[in-house]
């Protein structure tokens, strides 16, 4: 889907209606207004003077009146026409577009975005820029009023002399000098992008609970904010450049305009001395000549904020474009209820963005309905990779991945999910409720408390629970003034929310148990094991097991063997142990370690 300045523009407006229909019709009623009190204003002034002169009391007050009002409304709609569209943008742009640009990423399918640099450059400008997009459409719309401003000045003018109808030509130069200059600082902008995101991570890092406690033991906080200190350097002095010749770029349009501008008032001097205009002609140019000045600035002003748009813009609609076309790639197949053969890998080959060596190449094997298999390897060897296929986390380069026998690309990515119960080594630490914590790995029994208890059983959660002061409904996260959980007990609150879906097709458990002891990590599997026998038996579920510890593997069904991506050894375990492979050294020193 390609986006444009004017559907975006369209599309703020429509929002801003939406969301505050009073300011917005107050803001544009203040913009055009705006346009018409010059002419009423300096139209009326002249009347008054030339009225004046010839005596006419009656109509010199009536003008000077208008003239009065037209003024005070100049400020008025001047006002309201800044601080209107302000309002609008601060409420709008960081309540709703900031809402739904996230919204919108966190709902993509996959997750190769948020390892690609050019998207989390863009991110990191879009998160702080959502105020400044909504500002462009109210910068386009009063360059617009100020072109028409501009216009009407130059009309009254040229009504007193033609020539001076060439400062159009002339108010140019600086608009055109302040677009170039605005396209220096968009360019810097990006191209700092990067060593921003990069300080504020080591800010974060510099700061934060968890790596405060490592950064003090090994002294090495001073490094980390030097390390922050020069990259914001990098930063600041591409941006200083940047500033420095944008500032030149403007004071050389400038320079050429108020030349221009001097010639003009010199002329119209000249013309009235010379007695060819009456008094309020007079007084009119001056007043015009005066507000041509502002209004030509403001104007270029607008209308270089508007041409400078691209800052703010072009990161959000590259990500609105981006966020469209991934959106395209959700199947239209609905899932099966049950398994009845399983899951077939056809010569799957993967490269992660930016890596020169694939992930995984050439795999094929079959995942048989109703078995358990496990995938054993060293790290780096492709174990997490197939993962993250078989959850659509991402597509596959070549070959495809069949879920009894259609094209998992073909599958409703939402839907298939749904039937996934997942447990990853990289879980996720919710500051929630303790009961959210659990129920979130099930949206459709969040609130069933039953489940949410059954769930908590199965992990040994319950006991941890009871411990607590508000049971289910105790918070947790001590930033939140809650109960802070040790890494194991994390774990187990994300095996927990892993267990929540009863009847999946998909049971995968990536290191689940990594941060729990031998004894508590043994009790777990021989649990985890029996549910995947028991809905293997009843749906087909298949059970992918990912670990480096083989006292995890040997009940499996398949042990598959991965190396460099490529999978090298298959079979069970006193198969792949006979076969004296890699499987088999590396059980051996496996097992050698635990005998230490």
């Amino acid at each position: 889907m390609k986006w444009s300045y004017g559907r975006l523009w369209a599309e703020l407006l429509g929002m801003s209606w939406r969301c505050l229909p009073g300011a917005t019709v107050t803001a544009l009623v203040a913009l055009a207004g705006s346009v018409v009190v010059l002419p009423v204003s300096t139209l009326a002034l002249r009347s008054a003077v030339d009225s004046a002169g010839n005596h006419d009391a009656h109509r010199a007050v009536v003008s000077a009146a208008l003239a009065a009002v037209a003024f005070a409304a100049t400020a008025w709609f001047r006002q309201l026409g800044e601080s209107v569209p302000q309002y609008i943008g601060n409420r709008v742009g960081r309540l709703v577009l900031h809402d739904r640009i996230h919204r919108d990423l966190a709902t993509i399918d996959g997750l190769e975005h948020l390892e690609r640099p050019e998207v989390l450059d863009r991110l990191a400008l879009a998160r702080r820029s959502q105020s400044r997009v909504m500002a462009t459409l109210w910068n386009a719309l009063r360059a617009c009023a100020g072109i028409l401003r501009l216009i009407a000045s130059l009309l009254l003018m040229g009504s007193m002399n033609p020539w001076l109808l060439l400062l159009v030509v002339f108010a140019g130069v600086p608009v055109w000098c302040d677009h170039r200059s605005r396209a220096l600082l968009a360019d810097a902008e990006v191209a700092a992008a990067g060593q921003y995101r990069l300080q504020q991570h080591l800010f974060s890092v510099s700061t934060g609970f968890d790596s405060g406690k490592e950064l003090r033991t090994a002294g090495t906080g001073r490094r980390v904010v030097e390390l922050q200190e020069s990259a914001w350097n990098d930063a600041a002095r591409g941006r200083m450049r940047a500033h420095v010749l944008a500032a030149w770029w403007t004071i050389c349009g400038w320079t050429v305009f108020t030349t221009a501008f001097v010639a003009g008032l010199g002329l119209m001097a000249y013309q009235a001395l010379h007695g060819n205009g009456t008094s309020g002609d007079v007084v009119l140019t001056i007043v015009v000549a005066t507000s041509l000045h502002q209004t030509v600035q403001s104007t270029a002003n607008y209308t270089a904020e508007t041409a400078s748009s691209g800052t703010y813009i072009e990161p959000h609609l590259w990500l609105r474009t981006y966020i469209a076309n991934l959106s395209t790639r959700s199947g239209t197949v609905q899932p099966s209820q049950s398994l009845t053969t399983g899951i077939v890998f056809e010569n799957v080959s993967f490269r992660y963005h930016g890596t020169e060596s694939n992930a995984l190449d050439g795999v094929s094997v079959t995942l048989d309905a109703g078995s358990v298999v496990a995938i054993v390897g060293e790290y780096g060897s492709g174990k997490t990779t197939i993962a993250k296929l078989l959850n659509k986390f991402y597509t596959p380069d070549t070959g495809r991945i069949l879920v009894d026998g259609v094209d998992m690309q073909m599958l409703v990515t939402a839907s298939w999910r749904e039937r996934i119960s997942a447990t990853f080594q990289d879980f996720g630490r919710f500051r929630t409720k303790m009961s959210e914590g659990i129920g979130l790995g099930d949206l459709a029994h969040i609130d069933d408390a039953a489940q949410i208890q059954s769930a908590a059983e199965f992990a040994c959660v319950d006991e941890l629970i009871e411990r607590l002061p508000d049971g289910l409904s105790s918070q947790l996260g001590r930033g939140l003034g809650g109960v802070e959980l040790s890494e194991g007990q994390w774990q187990r609150v994300a095996l927990a929310r892993g267990a929540m879906r009863e009847r999946p097709l998909l049971f995968l458990l990536d290191e689940p148990t990594a941060s729990l002891d031998a004894a508590a990590e043994r009790a777990v599997y021989e649990r985890y094991m029996e549910r995947a026998r028991r809905i293997g038996r009843e749906c087909g579920t298949v059970t992918v097991i990912v670990s480096h510890r083989f006292s995890t593997v040997r009940s499996a069904d398949k042990i598959l063997v991965m190396q460099g991506g490529r999978l090298v050894e298959m079979g069970t375990h006193a198969e792949l142990v006979a076969s004296n492979g890699l499987y088999a050294e590396l059980y051996s020193i496996h097992e050698s370690a635990y005998l230490t």
